[in-house]
């Protein structure tokens, strides 16, 4: 049957938010390691100039992030693009504050929260679990807190942060949605040896 006029979803509003993770975990406790879906989480890609208004105003440049004032965080993940994450006010703001550089120079905005899956890792073993799947050097000397990287994760192409959590080293994993139940079983696998705490769907 067809839908109404009343019934139909007007065409700017978002779908519900459907995690890739259709598995259930039996819950553990007691590692000193976790595994988050937080593929829930807002997530916007902005793309411009490496050297123009959009990045000065986002800050963060390739390779590092920083804190938006309104709270949201941005990672500077490629030369000339950032993917900036957080509650859905924190980073609605900080796209508005990006509102009329487009006039100035050639800018894009785009909403990646159903298209993007994110895992977060945290816990003192959580640079040794990254090793296991990831060629990257997870020392801190090479990637301190802050540190925004690309790398192949599992035979995956994420995109990678390092965002301390209280002190405690803590790691964010972007990837294709439709690669995320493969990522996210991956990471489990990587890291069950350390006692690992999983949590899935979970907007973090």
């Amino acid at each position: 049957m067809a839908e109404t006029a009343s019934t139909q979803r007007p065409a700017f509003e978002s779908p519900p938010f459907e995690s890739p993770i259709v598995r259930s975990y039996l819950a553990s406790e007691g590692g000193n390691l976790t595994l988050t879906d937080a593929s829930a989480t807002t997530k916007w890609l902005v793309r411009a100039d490496a050297d123009g208004h959009t990045a000065d105003r986002l800050g963060a440049r390739f390779g590092s992030s920083q804190m938006a004032p309104g709270g949201a965080l941005v990672l500077g993940s490629r030369p000339g693009e950032w993917i900036i994450v957080g509650t859905p006010s924190e980073v609605a703001a900080a796209v508005a504050d990006l509102a009329g550089l487009g006039e100035q120079e050639f800018m894009t905005a785009l909403d990646w929260t159903h298209s993007r899956a994110m895992f977060r890792v945290t816990g003192a073993d959580a640079a040794r679990m990254l090793e296991k799947v990831c060629g990257i050097d997870w020392s801190d000397h090479m990637t301190p807190d802050g540190a925004v990287l690309s790398a192949s994760v599992a035979l995956t192409t994420c995109d990678l942060a390092r965002n301390d959590v209280n002190g405690t080293p803590s790691y964010l994993v972007f990837c294709d949605r439709s690669f995320g139940q493969y990522l996210f079983d991956a990471l489990i696998d990587a890291g069950n040896e350390f006692g690992l705490t999983v949590t899935a769907s979970s907007a973090s």
